[in-house]
């Protein structure tokens, strides 16, 4: 078996699919694995510590695709700058992240002629026995880390309480939209840091995880008796159920120095749930973190990847936190798409028993066949999984319902 790595080309994306201490228990296994030249720089790996742990490292990435019979990618198909696929050959199985919610037909159908097998890993089921390998809770939880970071960097007052001679400071307040994986993650950072913090989630039953990070849940006089599939995704509503909520989380938004939302629907545009009113309440220096800037964002305003004033409010869109902590990203993406690789080999080939829910769950292309209705069906029913923390997301993602995670 050859594992090849050739480096992701997404603009911005330092990330690597594998890091050397990962690529040595596959070596160690007998598998060979190869390197693009450069592959780990973003992240901070060298091409000689791919080679101390046994890696063959090639000055050519195209080589990488030539000879390896399984590619690992962090973020693959059409994610080159000039809109193009990799050179794939046939009979490859390629396993990363691969945009299953926005890769057209037409793609996926030219993939299928050519025997290429695609195990796109935002699908994987949010199971007991897919929970090693859920790229996405990792990911979504370094994207909920790094998102109450920014915001205490940037929001002109310190998070924590002081009591100095100069007199009390009182602690910043930090309001989270929705409880995922990432929205988890950035309840428990920005408490870390001193911060006061509420949080609201339309599944109910987060209240208490939320609680138990030493925030309070803020309860909106909503019927949410349908709020989550039974994966544990947060459902998409209706326009009606929306309008409430704004309404019922009008205050709630005022009252805050910091905003940070993460309800996404994976495939769907994320809700709109922070209107420009809402923001008209805020104290000038304001901050708002929408970890669903990919999907549209939660916040009106909202770019993706810009950071938009409006009025004395800032408003940040980042669509991929994970990469500003790339070392750590690389390590926990390494883990789980190994972790599947380890799930799919039998025998020192790959397995594509559709029997097995985690890999009927992420298989996007096999035997010349597209099964597309992996990538319409609702998050997280039988036959298809979710993407970030969905108010429902990655993110953040936190085993993330996919509630407030975006993918990160």
């Amino acid at each position: 078996m050859k594992v090849g790595v050739p480096g992701e080309t997404v603009a911005g994306e330092t990330r690597v699919a594998l890091v050397p201490p990962v690529a040595r228990k596959l070596v160690d296994r007998g598998i060979e694995v190869l390197v693009a030249d450069g592959a780990g720089a973003g992240s901070n790996w060298s091409d000689d510590e791919y080679a101390a742990v046994g890696c063959e490292v090639l000055d050519d990435r195209t080589a990488v695709f030539d000879r390896a019979e399984v590619i690992l990618q962090v973020r693959g198909l059409g994610s080159r700058p000039d809109g193009e696929l990799d050179p794939y050959r046939e009979g490859q199985t390629v396993i990363g992240m691969l945009g299953p919610y926005a890769v057209d037909d037409t793609t996926l159908e030219a993939l299928a002629d050519r025997q290429i097998t695609l195990f796109a890993l935002e699908l994987l089921p949010r199971t007991g026995r897919a929970q090693a390998m859920d790229v996405l809770t990792s990911m979504a939880s370094l994207g909920g880390y790094k998102a109450a970071v920014m915001a205490a960097n940037e929001v002109p007052k310190l998070f924590p309480m002081q009591m100095t001679a100069a007199g009390t400071i009182s602690p910043a307040s930090v309001f989270v939209v929705g409880a995922g994986v990432a929205g988890l993650q950035a309840i428990a950072t920005a408490k870390r840091l001193g911060a006061r913090v509420r949080a609201y989630d339309i599944r109910p039953a987060v209240k208490e995880e939320v609680e138990s990070l030493g925030a309070d849940f803020v309860a909106l006089d909503l019927e949410t008796s349908d709020s989550a599939t039974a994966g544990g995704y947060a459902r998409e509503q209706d326009p009606e159920f929306y309008r409430k909520q704004r309404e019922a989380m009008t205050s709630a938004v005022g009252a805050a120095d910091v905003v940070i939302t993460s309800a996404a629907v994976p495939g769907r545009p994320a809700p709109t749930l922070v209107t420009e009113a809402m923001l008209d309440g805020m104290a000038p220096g304001s901050v708002v973190v929408d970890l669903a800037a990919e999907g549209g964002g939660n916040c009106e305003p909202t770019r993706p990847d810009e950071t938009v004033e409006y009025g004395d409010v800032t408003i940040f869109g980042p669509t991929n936190l994970p990469s500003a902590v790339p070392q750590t990203a690389s390590r926990l993406f390494a883990n789980n798409v190994t972790n599947f690789l380890d799930h799919v080999l039998r025998e020192g080939t790959i397995a594509t028993d559709t029997t097995d829910e985690i890999i009927d769950a992420t298989l996007l292309t096999h035997e010349g066949a597209v099964r597309s209705p992996h990538r319409r069906s609702e998050p997280n029913s039988p036959s298809s999984p979710a993407d970030t923390d969905s108010i429902d997301a990655s993110d953040d993602t936190d085993q993330e319902p996919i509630d407030g995670e975006t993918d990160a």
